[in-house]
Parts: C-alpha cells; sequence; structure tokens
C-alpha cells in the first residue's frame, strides 16, 4: 500500500526530455535550488494579472477570486478568443500570452506577494527592491519569458478553466489556465533576493567607464 501511495505522488522536480519542469503546488523548498539565471518549465495552473489586478488586492484590498497560494501569476494581458459565444457557459482558446513589462508592478509587488501566497511570478524585464525583498521574505521567485515567445505561451496552455474580474477588460482579467510545459522561464530573482538585472547593470556600468577610460587615454591627443 505504501509503495502504491508512493507511486501516485508526482514529483513537483522532474526531468523531462532534458527539461528541468516544476508542477503546481509549489513549496518554497521546492524553488529552493532554483537561482539567477537557471531555467525551467512549468506544468499545472498559472493566472494572468497585471495592474488592474495588483490595484485591486494591494490597494482596494479586495481578496483574489482564485486562491494562488504555492502558485504562479503571469504579468500578461492575453488574447483569448471566445468558443461558443451565444452559449451559457462559453469556452475560451488562449491566442496570445506574452509578458507584460513586470516593473509596472513593482509598487505592489511585496504586498501583493504577503498577501497572496504566489510563488512564482512570471513577467518581462527587471524589477526592483521591493520584488527582491518579498522574494527573500517570502520564498518566492521572479522569472522571464523571453520576448517573442507569446504564441509559443499560448500553445503550452492546455486549457483556460475559469476567468475573473471581466469587468477590467478581457486583457486586465484573471486568467485561469492549466499549462504543459510552458517556457522557458528564466530566474531573474531568487529566494536569496539576488537580482539578476540589478546585477548585471551594475556590470554594465563598471564596464563602461573602463571602457571610456581606455579610449580616453588612446584619444587623449585629441582636442
Amino acid at each position: 500500500m505504501a509503495e502504491q501511495m508512493k507511486a501516485q505522488v508526482r514529483p513537483m522536480t522532474e526531468i523531462r526530455n532534458g527539461k528541468t519542469v516544476i508542477s503546481t503546488p509549489v513549496s518554497a523548498e521546492d524553488i529552493a535550488a532554483l537561482h539567477v539565471g537557471d531555467v525551467f518549465y512549468l506544468d499545472g495552473d498559472l493566472v494572468t494579472g497585471r495592474d488592474s489586478v495588483h490595484g485591486r488586492v494591494v490597494y482596494e484590498e479586495q481578496t483574489l477570486p482564485v486562491d494562488i497560494k504555492d502558485k504562479v501569476i503571469m504579468h500578461a494581458g492575453p488574447i483569448v478568443n471566445i468558443i461558443n459565444g451565444d452559449d451559457p457557459s462559453p469556452g475560451y482558446e488562449m491566442i496570445s500570452v506574452g509578458p507584460t513589462t513586470s516593473m509596472r508592478m513593482e509598487r505592489f509587488e511585496y504586498e501583493f506577494i504577503e498577501k497572496t501566497g504566489v510563488r512564482i511570478i512570471i513577467g518581462k524585464g527587471g524589477m526592483k527592491e521591493k520584488t527582491a525583498a518579498a522574494c527573500k521574505a517570502f520564498g518566492a521567485i521572479h522569472c522571464v519569458l523571453p520576448a517573442g515567445n507569446a504564441v509559443v505561451g499560448a500553445s503550452c496552455v492546455e486549457e483556460i478553466t475559469a476567468v475573473h474580474w471581466l469587468d477590467l477588460g478581457a486583457p486586465e482579467a484573471v486568467w485561469c489556465c492549466r499549462v504543459k510545459e510552458f517556457g522557458p522561464l528564466i530566474v531573474t530573482i531568487d529566494q536569496t533576493g539576488r537580482n539578476y538585472f540589478e546585477e548585471k547593470r551594475a556590470e554594465y556600468e563598471r564596464r563602461k567607464e573602463e571602457q571610456v577610460e581606455e579610449i580616453s587615454r588612446q584619444v587623449h591627443f585629441m582636442k
């Protein structure tokens, strides 16, 4: 019996066709080994939500209509096709799900992570101190889906299971999805608070100064 129960438990992290695949729900321990620059893919539950959703939760203190504790949110305004629109309960098909610039959510993110218990945040570009502090305090990570992969991302959505807060408009609504090998996702802020984009920014500034000095030496004779 114990062996049968063990066989039924699906690992949260597995290597599948050379890919690191993480399945929801996800604990802090499940993603503790992920560090900035690591690449993985996602199976399970993913919801979309950006400025309006974050504002309702943080500023208006509304409860998110879906439980995302130990799950995933993507900063995205997807393009969705309505199937059987005349039906009282229409279906939906994901056409494109490209990430929104995550910095737009920076002002909300610490409180949002604290309130919802979300474990993985997906977006575009870097985030700053509030998000890094929240990832360290609450055991979350921020990742990016590389630019140009909106249609690839949509192809990884097996089903849209529900939609909430459509009064915000379709792009701003909370779309609940079941995904399979969604990615590639690159970790940009890990649970230690390391911030890949900020580290690279500092490195760029240092190298820029070095190059300016070198060029200045080479052209010192010019007035």
